[in-house]
C-alpha cells in the first residue's frame, strides 16, 4: 500500500488547476478561499486518472471489471476497503406498468439493495477505504439520514469511527440506523447546510477526515461504481435515458463521471441522457443550471434526502449537464407520491420519496411521450421506503378490523 504513488491527480472544476494526490485535498484552494456563505461551494475538484496507462493495461471492459475496477479508484489496494458488500445491486427490466405495454424499455437500478439500503453506501465505502489507506481514525459528515447512516454502517463494519451531525429533523428512521451502528449523532440546530458548515469547522479544528458530499471529491468518486455496473449488467451498451433524483447534485456526478471514465478508456463512444428530477419544493440546482444569476430558496419537500438550501455540488453538476446536454424537470409532493405507490404496486420495490422523484420523472416523460419508442431508459432507485414510512402516511389507508367471514367477503370481494 503506497497513498503517494500518484495514482490520480485532482483538477478544479472552476480554474481548471491541477493538483497531485500526494497531500490530502477536498477544494480548490484558490477558488475557495473567499466563497460566499450563500452560494455552492467554488473550487470542487474531479479526481483524473492517467487514462493511457489504464488503457495499455486494460483493451477491453472485462479486463477492467475483473480488476474490480481499481485501476479507476483512488485506492492502492482492494483489502483497504471494508468487509460489508456494496454495489453489484439488481437492474430489473419492465416492458409493462399498469397491465400497459410501454414501448420503451424501463430498467429499475435498486440501490436499496446496498447494506444501509441506500446509494449512500457506494460513497461511504470509497471514502473508508482511502481514509483507512491514509490513517485517519475518525470520519465525520454532515447528513440528512442517508449519509449518515451509510457512513455509520460502513465504519462499524471496518471498526472505523463515525460522527454524524444531522438536522434536529432528520427522519427518525434514519435516526436510529446511525444510533444502532454505534456511530457518534450529532442533531444540529438548523437545516442540513448548517450541521454541513459545522462539520467543515470540526474538520478543520480536530483534523478528522471528511465525508462531506461534493466538499470531499470522492464522494463522486464512489458513486460513479453505478455507472461500470450499469455499463456492464446492459452488456456494453448506454442505455438512452438515466433518470436521476438531484438534491446536492453528487449522485448525478458520479453517473456522468463513471461514463466519462468509459468514453476516457475508449470503451464506449456515447453518454446517455442524464435527466436531473428534483422535486419542486427544492429545485434549486435545476433552477439554477441555466441562469447567470444565482438565485436560491429554503427546501421544503417530502423527499428529505434531497431537500438541500445551497447544492454543494451546483458547479460540477451544471459543467454535466451543459457537456452532455442533460435534462432537467421538476416534479411536485404529489407526484413524488404517486410515483412511489405506482412504483411498489406494479413491482414490489418499495423507495423512499428522493428516489420516487426520479421514477415521477420517468412517469412524466412517459405521460408526455419524451420516451422514443424501443429506447432503454433506467431509473436509479436510491434509497429504501423503509427509511421514513411517516411520508407515505398521507397515501395509505388500513381497514377497520373485522369480526367474521361475512365482514372479510365484504371487504375483499
Amino acid at each position: 500500500m503506497n497513498p503517494d504513488s500518484n495514482k490520480f491527480n485532482y483538477q478544479c472544476t472552476d480554474c481548471g488547476q491541477v493538483f497531485n494526490d500526494t497531500e490530502l485535498r477536498y477544494l480548490c484552494p484558490d477558488c475557495s478561499r473567499n466563497q460566499n456563505p450563500e452560494e455552492p461551494p467554488k473550487g470542487v475538484l474531479k479526481v483524473r486518472y492517467h487514462y493511457n496507462e489504464i488503457k495499455k493495461k486494460h483493451t477491453t471492459f472485462k479486463s477492467l471489471k475483473n480488476s474490480e475496477f481499481l485501476d479507476l479508484y483512488p485506492v492502492e489496494n482492494l483489502d483497504s476497503f471494508p468487509p460489508l458488500h456494496v454495489g453489484q445491486t439488481p437492474l430489473y427490466k419492465k416492458t409493462e406498468l399498469d397491465a400497459k405495454n410501454l414501448g420503451s424499455e424501463l430498467y429499475l437500478k435498486d440501490d436499496s439493495q446496498n447494506p444501509t439500503y441506500s446509494f449512500k453506501d457506494r460513497a461511504s465505502i470509497l471514502v473508508a477505504a482511502f481514509a483507512k489507506e491514509r490513517n485517519f481514525d475518525v470520519i465525520i459528515t454532515a447528513s440528512t439520514g442517508n449519509a449518515g447512516s451509510s457512513l455509520a454502517g460502513i465504519c462499524a463494519s471496518s471498526g472505523q469511527k463515525a460522527i454524524v451531525l444531522v438536522p434536529e429533523k432528520a427522519p427518525i428512521a434514519k435516526l436510529t440506523q446511525i444510533i444502532m451502528y454505534g456511530a457518534k449523532i450529532v442533531p444540529v440546530k438548523g437545516t442540513y447546510d448548517d450541521a454541513f458548515d459545522l462539520s467543515v469547522e470540526a474538520t478543520r479544528k480536530f483534523g478528522w477526515y471528511n465525508r462531506n458530499t461534493a466538499f470531499n471529491p470522492l464522494t463522486i468518486e464512489g458513486k460513479k461504481s453505478a455507472s461500470f455496473e450499469l455499463f456492464d449488467q446492459m452488456n456494453e451498451q448506454i442505455p438512452d435515458k438515466i433518470f436521476v433524483p438531484v438534491g446536492d447534485g453528487v449522485i448525478l456526478s458520479g453517473i456522468y463521471k463513471g461514463f466519462e471514465d468509459l468514453l476516457e478508456l475508449g470503451f464506449t463512444d456515447k453518454m446517455p441522457v442524464v435527466v436531473a428530477v428534483q422535486s419542486s419544493g427544492s429545485n434549486n440546482l435545476i433552477n439554477n443550471v441555466y441562469s447567470e444569476n444565482l438565485q436560491f430558496k429554503p427546501g421544503n419537500t417530502i423527499a428529505d434526502s434531497i431537500s438541500v438550501d445551497i447544492p454543494r455540488n451546483f458547479f460540477m453538476a451544471k459543467q454535466f449537464l451543459l457537456k452532455y446536454h442533460g435534462e432537467v424537470l421538476s416534479v411536485d409532493d404529489k407526484a413524488i407520491l404517486t410515483a412511489s405507490k405506482k412504483l411498489s404496486e406494479n413491482t414490489g420495490l418499495f423507495s423512499e420519496p428522493a428516489a420516487a422523484t426520479a421514477f415521477a420523472g420517468y412517469l412524466d416523460y412517459l405521460k408526455n411521450n419524451r420516451l422514443t419508442p424501443g429506447s432503454k431508459n433506467v431509473v436509479l432507485l436510491t434509497g429504501s421506503g423503509l427509511k421514513d414510512l411517516n411520508a407515505v402516511q398521507q397515501i395509505i389507508s388500513i381497514p377497520d378490523a373485522i369480526h367474521n367471514l361475512a365482514e372479510l367477503q365484504k371487504l375483499i370481494l
